[in-house]
């Protein structure tokens, strides 16, 4: 099986300069090269990006997928780590929807201040002119969402 980086692309539903981006990395091998230096790709390359996307679809940050690359070339060994890994990003996922749900909660509470007046009366601006209370879990969601 021989692919271009644009049949690899359509095939995984990764764009291309993801892929070069993945290639740079390291985190996908460098493909050989024809004599007119197109990239080639293999069913190691499809099988190895169809893994980077959906361990990128569930959250996966580059460096846990690193990991988990890394750890699935060791078949033999026990799945311990694997499981670690799982867990922990499932457990960030779950203090980021705690922080989702602060967020909503928070702007539910500014929309009940509306009074369908005019933008001089509006509560929504008022509330946000205000300094953030120090206590806001939604404000760290949106501190660390600026960062992400």
């Amino acid at each position: 099986m021989d692919l271009t980086i644009g049949a690899l692309s359509r095939e995984t539903g990764v764009k291309i300069p993801t892929i070069r981006y993945y290639e740079s990395i390291s985190l996908m091998p460098q493909p050989p090269r024809t004599a007119g230096n197109r990239r080639l790709y293999g069913r190691a390359h499809l099988e190895r990006l169809n893994f980077i996307r959906q361990a990128r679809d569930l959250g996966f940050s580059i460096e846990a997928i690193t990991t988990l690359i890394q750890l699935a070339g060791h078949p033999d060994q026990p799945c311990a780590d694997v499981d670690r890994l799982a867990r922990e990003h499932r457990g960030e996922i779950r203090r980021k929807i705690r922080q989702l749900e602060a967020l909503e909660a928070e702007l539910s509470q500014l929309i009940g201040h509306c009074a369908h007046g005019t933008v001089s009366e509006c509560g929504i601006l008022t509330a946000l002119s205000q300094p953030a209370p120090s206590h806001s879990t939604a404000g760290d969601l949106r501190e660390s969402s600026l960062a992400d």
